[in-house]
């Protein structure tokens, strides 16, 4: 079958778990079937350095403003050059697979495949709906109203859906959605170095204790929680170290946070570093710091946790990734503020080899249903 992935980021020039999940499903459908993935260009000369067809229907260019929201232009003209694409190409596709945001390559996508007359099936990923609430506090009661009305109308659009979490799915039960709505488990992709671990690695507790943190530092993921939360675990555990990976509109906030509460030595900012230094990162620290207010998925906590590394979350209306944490198990979610934080991530480092044991056997009860290949079967079998 030849199937169009849609989505506006390419692993790893844009890094996220939705950009890992849409390169990760490219590469492993490629091959079955004929692959093209319609993305904007994020290369410069060297090229994608895909495996699979990859075209630029747009130009690149920065996502988010200073503010760390999205800009506007960037997904109005890559559904532009989604529409113009499968106007032109659209019958001679058996499927589009599209992530529901940004909205407009959606919606265009929708219309080309009508205005072709196209028997392609469009199938949506819907790591995240949003609702009504949190569109008035991210765009005003105007802005907010206007898209949660265009949120509302792509839930008409698809013929089947895939969710990541039982919110996503409640969601669009509730606000409409009529086509087939399947949830997929697992995003995962299980590498030799991570199986290859033995018990007696995973489950060593690092000394002195370290705190890792992982993500792109915008407004959501609370990084600038961080430095407070860690000066506060201090006065408990006065060697506790923590790394923050990752960069962002907020990383300059977050950096001058640790060196005004005095810091500098105990909390190290590199910035942006590949996947395979995240893991090992991981694999070495005594948990996993992930205080974001919104996730679809979560995926760095799954790898935390397959590392036998318990995660620390934070409570957030918007946060699916608490789905995966079962309380004093595998690790602990709490409120945001850098008190509660602090008592977690004491916790979690007190747990020590218990409960770093206790993280993995979750992680081995749980792997099949958390892997990749688990929700690539039901993706393909939805092409049938």
């Amino acid at each position: 079958m030849r199937i169009a992935v849609v989505y506006d980021c390419l692993f790893p020039n844009t890094v996220g778990g939705a950009e890992r999940w849409y390169r990760n499903l490219a590469e492993r459908l490629d091959g079955p079937h004929s692959i093209t993935y319609l993305t904007r260009r994020q290369w410069g000369e060297e090229g994608p350095r895909t495996s699979f067809p990859t075209v630029a229907v747009s130009p690149g260019g920065e996502l988010y403003a200073s503010s760390g929201r999205r800009r506007i232009w960037p997904p109005i003209r890559f559904g532009m050059g989604i529409f113009w694409h499968l106007l032109r190409h659209g019958r001679g596709y058996d499927a589009v697979l599209s992530a529901s945001f940004p909205y407009f390559s959606l919606l265009a996508a929708a219309i080309a495949l009508r205005l072709t007359r196209s028997r392609a099936r469009l199938i949506v990923d819907w790591h995240e709906v949003w609702g009504p609430a949190y569109w008035r506090s991210y765009l005003g009661p105007i802005g907010g109203r206007v898209g949660f009305a265009i949120e509302r109308l792509c839930m008409r659009l698809p013929d089947r859906s895939f969710t990541f979490s039982r919110l996503a799915e409640s969601r669009l039960r509730a606000h409409g959605h009529r086509a087939p709505i399947e949830r997929l488990t697992g995003e995962f992709v299980e590498d030799e170095w991570i199986a290859g671990r033995s018990a007696d690695e995973a489950t060593r507790a690092p000394d002195p204790p370290v705190v890792v943190v992982a993500g792109r530092q915008i407004p959501e993921k609370r990084t600038t929680a961080i430095p407070p939360a860690i000066a506060a675990a201090r006065t408990r555990l006065p060697e506790l170290r923590c790394v923050i990976l990752g960069d962002g509109p907020d990383a300059e906030a977050t950096r001058a946070l640790v060196h005004e509460l005095g810091l500098a030595q105990a909390v190290e900012t590199p910035g942006r570093v590949d996947h395979d230094e995240v893991i090992r990162r991981m694999a070495s620290a005594s948990c996993l710091l992930h205080p974001s207010e919104r996730e679809g998925y979560g995926v760095v906590v799954v790898e935390s946790v397959a590392l036998g590394t318990p995660a620390v979350l934070a409570h957030g209306s918007e946060n699916a990734a608490t789905e995966l944490i079962d309380e004093g198990v595998n690790g602990f979610v709490t409120d945001a503020d850098p008190a509660a934080l602090a008592a977690a991530l004491v916790r979690a480092v007190e747990g020590g080899t218990e409960l770093r044991a206790s993280t993995l056997d979750w992680y081995s009860r749980h792997r099949d249903e958390l892997s990749i290949e688990r929700s690539l079967e039901l993706v393909e079998a939805s092409y049938a």
